[in-house]
């Protein structure tokens, strides 16, 4: 099972992060988020060049990989330490971020149920919003 470290310096220190090695996310990353105290989860990274498109902003993949990768993190209590999959994740772009932006993502869970999360968010940069996303987690059933 992957599980979450927590991060003990730099910029994104006390924030969690999932020991991922080898990984695509591990590639495309680092990802970090944190739970605030109104238990809901805030996701971030920091734009770098290689995050960037053709004409300088930040290319709608990595947008789409963070979306995906926030849908789990908002998700994270309603999992209970299981994984899941993603089977639907819809997305409106608004803007684009610029390398060295902080780029975060919040979210809601609108429903869970026995295997099935529905969550829906927004991805923020510099108080713009960046893009506008909802999607389905199938959760998996626990393994005996």
């Amino acid at each position: 099972m992957v599980g979450t470290i927590t991060v003990t310096e730099g910029e994104f220190a006390g924030w969690l992060t999932w020991d991922l090695k080898g990984t695509f996310d591990q590639t495309v990353g680092p990802f970090y988020f944190r739970i605030e105290e109104d238990g809901r989860a805030r996701s971030a990274f920091r734009a770098e060049p290689r995050h960037m498109n053709a004409g300088g902003r930040m290319h709608g993949g990595a947008l789409m990989t963070f979306a995906d990768i926030a849908l789990f993190q908002t998700a994270y209590n309603e999992m209970e330490g299981r994984s899941g999959v993603t089977i639907q994740l819809d997305s409106n772009f608004i803007d684009g971020a610029y390398a060295g932006e902080l780029v975060e993502a919040t979210g809601e869970v609108v429903r869970a149920g026995g295997s099935l999360v529905f969550v829906r968010g927004q991805i923020t940069a510099s108080g713009r919003t960046l893009m506008t996303y909802s999607g389905i987690i199938r959760r998996f059933k626990p393994k005996e």
